[in-house]
């Protein structure tokens, strides 16, 4: 199995009901199966990925497993409302990577061959992604894909280029670049990994951290430029305007169909695999999210690498998360 399809009773347990109030997850749209999706009038299609063997590939913090549920919880009981647009978009599911994840956690790390096996489960995950990615790319909706490593970028790219016959652009917020080496399969490398197959044509690389990005991939990198572009944090912090930023980088990609990434290790001490204490506010990630997602050319939006599980405060992550989504798909 690719999918799990969620039901209008999958979606009664995130819900809370409160008399005289109408929540989100009341409203919004599911469906059963591709073919009823291809039939659906709605815009945006919101998924997760329960998973985080590739940031265990990449020696990360395990925990972006359990982003999907935090999200689906927060975000099914915000209002329905004129703004919030519930009916505009369909809670498709999960992508069933339970089998991987499970073998993933049952591997022994001092086995030498750890990095290939761990790689191996990723590239499974990547399969599916794809697969899922491509059919709601096809169906002529948008993917709001939720949850997850880094790693899934490969899939998310794959699955879009492979529906549009052609490569595409990607934009990622992000304090790495995640375009490390061909090794093993991991939360570290989707990126490379899809240029290296041809899938991706232009990258841009939104308030990378200098502190974090080796000289290898630096000199990488810059053998591309005709390809692979980046701003700095650190310039920001030295004042640069954000708008300027945004613009920069819609220049260079968003002028042909492109993918928009958000890795929530990006926000300043957000419950993430790798949280920070310096970084972009929640405030200018949703800003970033709601300027790319409403250009035509934006096939999917992806967030990742939140973990609830190493937030400072309960609950903060699954609200995040849910004013990101809200913001991309509620009404102006």
């Amino acid at each position: 199995m690719t999918m799990k399809f969620y039901t209008r009773e999958d979606l009664k347990k995130h819900t809370n009901r409160r008399q005289g109030e109408e929540k989100f997850g009341d409203v919004v749209g599911v469906v059963n199966s591709w073919e009823a999706l291809q039939k659906s009038k709605a815009t945006y299609v919101l998924l997760g990925i329960p998973e985080d063997i590739g940031v265990r590939a990449n020696q990360g913090r395990p925990g972006t497993v359990k982003a999907w549920n935090s999200c689906l919880s927060a975000l099914c009981n915000i209002q329905n409302n004129n703004y919030t647009n519930p009916s505009g978009t369909i809670i498709l599911g999960e992508i069933a990577c339970k089998s991987q994840q499970e073998s993933g956690m049952s591997l022994d790390k001092e086995d030498p061959l750890y990095p290939t096996k761990i790689g191996n489960l990723v590239k499974e995950i990547d399969k599916k992604v794809s697969l899922v990615i491509a059919q709601i790319i096809l169906a002529n909706k948008i993917p709001v894909i939720i949850g997850g490593g880094h790693n899934n970028s490969l899939g998310n790219i794959k699955g879009t280029a492979t529906a549009l016959g052609a490569p595409i652009h990607c934009i990622n917020m992000d304090a790495h670049t995640d375009f490390r080496s061909l090794e093993h399969r991991h939360s570290g490398n989707g990126f490379s990994y899809a240029m290296e197959e041809g899938h991706l044509e232009k990258y841009f690389m939104f308030g990378l951290h200098k502190n974090y990005t080796s000289g290898a991939v630096f000199k990488k990198m810059d053998a591309k430029k005709k390809s692979i572009q980046y701003s700095f944090f650190e310039d920001f912090i030295q004042g640069t305007p954000f708008t300027e930023m945004l613009d920069d980088a819609k220049r260079f990609c968003a002028l042909k169909p492109f993918g928009l990434e958000l890795d929530m290790d990006a926000i300043k001490e957000m419950g993430s695999s790798a949280i920070s204490p310096s970084g972009f506010t929640l405030e200018q990630a949703r800003q970033y999210v709601s300027y790319f997602s409403r250009l035509k050319n934006c096939k999917y939006i992806h967030i990742c690498e939140a973990a609830p599980k190493h937030e400072l405060h309960h609950n903060q992550v699954a609200k995040a998360l849910s004013y990101l989504v809200s913001d991309i798909i509620s009404k102006p």
